[in-house]
């Protein structure tokens, strides 16, 4: 038997090979007690954009689908776009109802903004598999659609999701109310549900061919990081 042996990804101080969509995010303190619940006004003005930015969103993934079925790449262009809109989507969820962890009121931008306390970012992919193209975003994806029903819901009261970060995010908010805190284990949480669901958004955007995986990394930091 050999002396040497590799090490595991899950053993304590390695961190975990990274994957190519990382989010990253910064709990502010201190936080209102109290601008919570007005924050579905105050986003309004990012909610109607965001509107028209997912319908130009689908007509640029039906545009990459082509692209990448005959040519085997994603265009640059589109792919900047489609992961600005991500990008967008995540800092606007930051600051309202996807979890409450700033009050800096999110930036009008589809780039990426060093100093915003919410980012996210994905590495271009270079080629891409004609193959999967065909069937990642409707097949190979259900798994895990099944799993973001349960994170996302279906039924919305208000501002308010029925799903599980919806009703993690109303905790957040009460306990704001309450103490003025945000419990650091909760925010750990909210942060490892929302990685889960940008991370399959990405492949079922076909901005990624890899796979993501069944895992709840949690806290605001990607796992790949130094601590």
């Amino acid at each position: 038997m050999s002396s040497h042996s590799t090490p595991s990804a899950a053993s304590p101080g390695v961190p975990r090979p990274g994957h190519p969509a990382r989010l990253t995010a910064v709990l502010d303190t201190p936080l209102s007690r109290w601008l919570w619940l007005v924050k579905w006004v105050l986003a309004l003005p990012h909610y109607v954009v965001l509107v028209f930015l997912w319908v130009a969103f689908a007509g640029a993934s039906v545009a990459a689908f082509f692209a990448i079925l005959f040519t085997g790449r994603y265009p640059r262009p589109l792919f900047d776009f489609t992961t600005g809109v991500l990008r967008w989507n995540w800092r606007v969820a930051y600051y309202a109802y996807g979890a409450l962890g700033t009050d800096r009121y999110p930036p009008f931008t589809l780039a990426d903004v060093p100093g915003y306390p919410a980012r996210w970012e994905l590495t271009y992919p270079g080629e891409l598999s004609r193959g999967l193209v065909l069937v990642k975003w409707w097949l190979l994806a259900v798994p895990h659609y099944l799993v973001l029903g349960f994170f996302l819901g279906g039924v919305r009261v208000g501002w308010f999701s029925g799903g599980l970060i919806g009703l993690l995010t109303l905790f957040a908010g009460v306990s704001l109310a309450a103490t003025g805190r945000y419990p650091r284990g909760l925010f750990d949480l909210v942060l490892g549900l929302n990685r889960w669901v940008l991370r399959v958004a990405a492949y079922a955007a076909l901005l990624t061919d890899v796979y993501p995986p069944f895992r709840l990394d949690q806290g605001g930091r990607e796992p790949s990081e130094p601590a």
